[in-house]
């Protein structure tokens, strides 16, 4: 049995009293107080997330830019000094590597931020497409990262930085210091509220995270677990690899075609293969359902209209925002329409639930 990793905070999280699984082969906190109540406090005031089991690599050298564009949907033209773009990265045949999200520091300087369970797949599979006067390194190890998400985020952490934070706008970053110590500060999350992931040195973290929870403590702020974070960014329909994405599933058939640029001179990695899947219509569609019938539509249960099957659950919970029982499911694309009537296979026995839009939460601007 492969030991399991763990990050620079694991005995801050142990001390804490907080409950530990595997996580993509990471010892990660799942809850400290409870799913219910750390998500709520990120709704409303706000909370702080070890997310250090993330993968970095740094891309290097005069042909960056061209390298990143042929592996990566989105166009990177839209980067520049500063900003962070998301975008997936496909296969020839359009199915999904990963979706990532790059920070540009210059046209030859970037980073690529991989989800924790692909980084070696990632790693293997960039180094395989190679080409250019481009040095790629994986700096994951050097790099600690927390996300402090929810709308009490920005006045804590002005709490700890001279940092103009009200210049700082979504999906913009900058390098600066948190209480002395030298950081890359986004304001990005996977929350669905407003917020900031914070990327520093190991060695550092333990001292930000703890100076971070005493001063935000009059705030509201509070440790919260994975479970809080997946149920989060479920409620704003962010797609998690695995389950809304993966080898088999395109970013069409999950709803990105916003970040697969097709219509422009970009040539990239599963072009072809996309651009004919949007031509002639995704043949599954990624769909928000809200159950009538009592039960949660749980990861890989069957979604059905009468006899027939037309797919499956991707992600499921008992919605503590919306107080219902919400579900993401990939249905075959002509059965998608929303206000429909479908079943979920819930122990054998046939649930109803109706296709809703989504998100189902969506913060208020303000």
């Amino acid at each position: 049995m492969t030991e399991l990793k763990q990050t620079p905070l694991y005995q801050v999280h142990l001390a804490a009293g907080a409950k530990m699984v595997d996580f993509g082969g990471w010892n990660m906190p799942v809850q400290y107080a409870g799913i219910i109540e750390e998500h709520k406090r990120v709704r409303e005031s706000a909370g702080l997330f070890d997310v250090s089991h993330m993968g970095e690599f740094e891309v290097k050298g005069k042909d960056a830019k061209a390298f990143l564009q042929k592996i990566l949907t989105n166009d990177l033209d839209k980067t520049e000094p500063g900003k962070t773009l998301y975008s997936p990265m496909c296969y020839e045949d359009g199915g999904t590597v990963d979706d990532l999200l790059i920070y540009c520091f210059s046209e030859e300087h970037y980073w690529l931020v991989v989800n924790a369970s692909n980084i070696d797949k990632d790693w293997q599979w960039i180094n395989s497409k190679m080409e250019g006067d481009v040095t790629l390194t994986d700096i994951s190890d050097s790099i600690a990262l927390l996300a402090l998400q929810g709308p009490k985020a920005q006045s804590i952490l002005a709490l700890l930085t001279d940092l103009n934070l009200n210049e700082l706008k979504s999906f913009r970053f900058i390098e600066g210091q948190v209480e002395g110590v030298d950081c890359v500060i986004s304001r990005t999350g996977y929350t669905g509220e407003d917020g900031f992931e914070i990327y520093l040195p190991p060695t550092e973290v333990t001292k930000i995270w703890e100076t971070l929870l005493e001063k935000g403590k009059p705030f509201g702020l509070a440790p919260i677990g994975l479970g809080a974070r997946d149920t989060l960014r479920l409620e704003a329909k962010l797609p998690l690899y695995g389950h809304e994405l993966g080898k088999d599933i395109t970013p069409l058939e999950a709803g990105l075609g916003f970040f697969v640029k097709i219509n422009t001179d970009k040539d990239f990695i599963g072009r072809a293969a996309l651009a004919k899947q949007k031509e002639e219509g995704v043949p599954r569609k990624i769909v928000g359902l809200e159950m009538i019938d009592r039960g949660i539509p749980r990861e890989g249960y069957k979604v059905a209209i009468g006899e027939e099957e037309i797919g499956y659950i991707t992600s499921g919970t008992a919605s503590p925002s919306l107080g219902k029982n919400i579900g993401l499911a990939l249905i075959s694309a002509d059965k998608a329409q929303i206000g429909d009537e479908i079943n979920v296979i819930i122990r054998n026995k046939p649930a109803k639930a109706m296709i809703i839009k989504t998100p189902f939460y969506k913060r208020e601007e303000k």
